[in-house]
């Protein structure tokens, strides 16, 4: 479980670094690529495969978008006992938790690219069952195409990682904000799309699932033909690679806790208010189309500081930007408490996407940071599959929360929660400070 002297400084370089980790971001990927083009240290091969991995964020977050809008009222449709209606939708989030560490350990074994391929191929197949299933009236083929999904969400969780694991340190911050901001515009056409193509059969929503089947084609090709597993720059030439430590030397490191913190904490706030938000909107007398929207502007607050966060945590630096984020969240718990009226909902919900896209990207920084290479796969997967579990717990207990104690009492909730993010983070901040003068030395 020790490390030798050596290790231990390059660990502490991995922690000094961690803080400073950004890059400019600017109002489109082309303008984001060609910046980064300069960059010293970021092979060329990271900056295409973050492009590649933007657009399949993009075209991820528009199928999986068209199954979270569409999925409870098929559902409903199709469910030959009522009260089985939410289960294909439970089935994205509990395949999704199941395969993410699978997703991990294969991505090791055949590469990323293949694993990609495979996770969007997966989809594809998951849209063209549910297709079959709505024309068929089949409840389980239903289930088993939405699970299908689910599959693909695990594998797509990883393009994050994927690109800030092809760069080097002082880009992964960049580049992690540069895939994000791929779901900016399908978080909005996405369930615009699923309207759309609802009645192009007659068998209502099935022309929504082929268009599922179509976004997991175009994904798969995507990656299939523009992405190239690649280690950041400088990786492949140490001659004496260190060897994995346990999970529990990994996790134990202030970098780690403060990743695990912000990626989960921030995504069990995130989920447990995004999800009650609509309910609890139409329960304060606004309509159901108010609580569409209140949600799609959320998606946008979610997805749309990506454009400029890697520039923010070089200019304020890291513990800066994941502090407000945590501030930004407790924000939305204030106004929600505060009032009910509509404008209250969109703001609320907006300060939560800002805070949760800070958190996010911060944390998955650090995460990305925090493990040598030959940890990656295992670190990595138990690592998303702890965020996933607490994330799906959170979705299932907003429900019975709201129903139960109430729109303000639910908010109250997620105050505790942001206080624990914030101490684990100032220990990693503690550390960081007491280890550059260490490192210095």
């Amino acid at each position: 479980m020790g490390i030798d002297a050596g290790q231990d400084r390059n660990q502490r370089r991995t922690v000094k670094t961690a803080c400073i980790m950004s890059a400019p971001a600017t109002s489109s990927f082309r303008a984001l690529l060609s910046r980064s083009a300069t960059a010293p240290g970021q092979a060329p091969v990271g900056r295409s495969n973050a492009l590649v991995l933007a657009v399949a964020q993009g075209l991820f977050t528009a199928a999986v978008s068209i199954d979270l809008t569409l999925t409870g009222l098929t559902g409903y449709q199709l469910a030959p006992d009522k009260s089985l209606a939410t289960l294909p939708f439970a089935l994205i989030t509990v395949a999704g938790a199941v395969a993410t560490l699978f997703a991990s350990l294969l991505m090791q074994r055949i590469g990323r690219r293949w694993s990609f391929v495979l996770g969007a191929s997966t989809c594809a197949v998951g849209g063209l069952v549910s297709v079959w299933a709505v024309f068929h009236d089949a409840f389980w083929m239903f289930c088993l195409g939405t699970a299908a999904v689910g599959v693909f969400q695990a594998f797509a969780q990883y393009y994050r990682l994927a690109a800030a694991d092809s760069v080097d340190t002082d880009h992964k911050a960049r580049v992690i904000s540069m895939v994000l901001a791929g779901g900016v515009i399908a978080a909005v056409l996405g369930p615009a799309l699923a309207v759309w193509s609802k009645n192009l059969f007659p068998a209502l929503f099935a022309g929504s699932y082929l268009m599922v089947f179509v976004l997991g084609l175009l994904s798969a090709l995507l990656i299939g033909v523009g992405y190239r597993d690649a280690e950041a720059p400088g990786a492949s030439t140490d001659t004496a690679p260190r060897p994995a430590r346990n999970l529990w030397t990994v996790f134990r490191q202030p970098i780690s806790l403060a990743a695990l913190a912000n990626n989960v904490i921030g995504g069990v706030v995130m989920m447990f208010v995004m999800t009650a938000a609509p309910l609890a909107a139409v329960g304060c007398q606004h309509s159901i189309d108010d609580g569409a929207n209140i949600i799609q502007w959320h998606l946008v607050g979610m997805y749309g500081p990506s454009f400029f966060a890697g520039r923010l945590i070089k200019r304020f630096g890291m513990p800066a930007v994941l502090f407000s984020g945590m501030a930004l969240s407790a924000a939305c718990g204030v106004i929600a408490m505060a009032s009910t009226t509509l404008v209250a909902f969109y703001l609320a919900l907006l300060c939560l996407g800002v805070g949760w896209n800070f958190m996010f990207v911060g944390g998955t920084t650090l995460l990305a940071s925090s493990h040598l290479p030959s940890e990656r796969a295992r670190v990595q997967g138990v690592a998303e599959l702890i965020r996933y579990g607490f994330t799906a717990v959170a979705t299932l207990a907003a429900g019975p929360v709201l129903e139960r104690f109430g729109w303000a009492e639910l908010n109250a909730v997620i105050f505790p929660m942001l206080a624990i993010a914030a101490a684990m983070t100032a220990v990693w901040v503690r550390a960081n400070r007491a280890a550059v003068p260490q490192e210095a030395a």
